[in-house]
């Protein structure tokens, strides 16, 4: 073999090692290359607001709010608190954590709530009077979805969406009981920490 010859071998060689190690660095960073294709990236970080809600018989409530969007696994963890004061009661907090996984329609995801027999992830049943949630990705909007159903059949709809808008993201909740809507709630949450 000719030193043209070893070093034309050696080129190859290199290129084809090249090309592993790039293909594994693609692999190891599996989760990371699902965000980012998915634009739910964009979407990460730590958001807080105040938004005033007048109720049905004209009380006003005060909440603060916060939701942490992160990366999880192949897919994205949304963390929401929301406070409620009202005079000089002491506050009620209710808080959330649900993960999402890709499903087979692109910017659709499953929420993970819920493990099988078999220890994977899974959708929780509304039959069983447990919510149904989806979250899907619309432009520069990430929206969640959470259906309920009552013992009697009715149902419950509330809709989450979170716009990217500037310092932060715009936030729209919706409440429909039997396709009515009941209550709207809008509201700003500037990001705090990415």
């Amino acid at each position: 073999m000719t030193s043209d010859n070893l070093s034309r071998a050696e080129t190859a060689w290199m290129k084809s090692l090249c090309c592993a190690v790039l293909f594994v660095a693609l692999l190891l960073s599996g989760a990371g290359a699902v965000a980012a294709q998915t634009g739910v990236a964009r979407f990460f970080g730590t958001y807080q607001g105040t938004a005033v809600i007048t109720q049905l018989d004209g009380e006003e409530e005060k909440r603060d709010m916060s939701v942490d969007i992160r990366q999880e696994d192949y897919g994205f963890r949304v963390d929401w608190t929301t406070a409620i004061a009202t005079g000089d009661r002491e506050a009620k907090q209710k808080s959330y954590s649900i993960a999402f996984r890709p499903s087979a329609r692109d910017g659709v995801y499953a929420a993970a709530m819920a493990t099988n027999v078999f220890g994977h992830t899974v959708q929780m049943d509304p039959m069983k009077g447990e919510p149904f949630v989806w979250s899907r990705i619309l432009g520069d909007t990430l929206t969640i979805f959470s259906l309920y159903v009552a013992p009697n059949g009715d149902y419950m709809m509330q809709q989450y969406d979170r716009t990217l808008v500037e310092g932060g993201l715009a936030l729209k909740f919706l409440l429909h009981r039997n396709g009515q809507p009941t209550r709207s709630v809008d509201t700003f949450l500037a990001k705090v920490s990415d």
